[in-house]
């Protein structure tokens, strides 16, 4: 074929499909959980299209071909998927995630979608107040306040690093029109937290550090979430056991939490609770894989 002098000689697009195959066993190989979904979320990420609609884009130019198994190669070195789309989804919201700060997992919507059976519960004419403790990325308390954007939502966060990645999704659910929520830099498990809240909050939510010290995580856990988001001393409940009596003074009567814990302490949870004395309707809830994952109660 012959090309104008001076003008760049076509370019030959190459077909997608074999390079997401060819992905997919090589993720596999290096022992990722969802080989081919990672592929192609990785490869839909970079076509800025949705995993969906791949099949609507059967040929790439040899550059993009290049960048996409560059991402693949990280993923197979086991860096976060979030890390490398630098996006992480909770509800119907993406967030901005990265080094720094706790990657929201699945297991989490679980308690999120509890948390607004909840809400819909309450009366239609209340505004509902929820607090969102070691909010991490925002995850949980962003959303909610777009689940329910009639709802006076905080969340409190202790770490700097997370505390910037949660303002950065703060501002960016604020430029989607969202409602906004308040956010603090304050230690989850503080006697004096939020004092002017004490007694009146609906719902309390919490994903705290909960991993017992010494437990086996996959490489891109153990490697890339910050420890200090992961850790809660030997039995995985150094946050949860003070958080407590914090939780006790926020709520209010007949006020409900759900906190998120290992699937190695759940009845240790539970059994916190019950000996407060201080709430009813304690009920232990399973993940997506059927593990203990989150504890509820109601406050008396």
């Amino acid at each position: 074929m012959s090309t104008v002098e001076g003008a760049p000689a076509e370019v030959r697009r190459v077909a997608l499909r074999p390079a997401i195959n060819e992905a997919a066993e090589v993720l596999h190989a290096a022992g990722m959980h969802s080989p081919r979904a990672d592929a192609e979320l990785l490869a839909a990420h970079l076509l800025g299209v949705e995993r969906g609609r791949l099949a609507l884009v059967p040929l790439v130019e040899p550059g993009l071909l290049a960048d996409f198994r560059a991402l693949v190669d990280q993923r197979a070195r086991h860096v976060p998927l979030q890390h490398l789309t630098g996006i992480a989804a909770m509800g119907a919201i993406d967030l901005a995630v990265g080094p720094g700060v706790f990657v929201p997992r699945p297991e989490t919507e679980v308690l999120f979608a509890w948390a607004l059976a909840r809400l819909a519960a309450l009366p239609h004419d209340h505004q509902p107040i929820v607090v969102d403790l070691c909010t991490g990325s925002g995850a949980l308390a962003l959303a909610i306040a777009h689940a329910r954007p009639d709802a006076d939502v905080h969340a409190v966060e202790i770490d700097p690093d997370a505390l910037k990645w949660a303002r950065r999704n703060a501002d960016d659910r604020i430029a989607a029109g969202d409602t906004p929520i308040t956010l603090y830099a304050d230690d989850a498990t503080g006697p004096t937290l939020l004092t002017d809240l004490s007694g009146r909050v609906d719902l309390v939510v919490s994903n705290p550090p909960y991993i017992p010290a010494g437990a086996q995580l996959d490489p891109e856990v153990a490697e890339h979430d910050p420890h200090r988001a992961l850790f809660a001393g030997a039995d995985g409940l150094d946050v949860i056991r003070p958080m407590i009596p914090v939780i006790t003074r926020l709520l209010r009567p007949t006020g409900a939490l759900a906190i998120e814990h290992d699937d190695t302490n759940g009845s240790a949870a539970a059994e916190l609770l019950a000996e407060s004395g201080q709430f009813t309707d304690i009920a232990e809830h399973l993940d997506l894989a059927e593990k203990p994952r989150f504890v509820v109660a109601t406050r008396t």
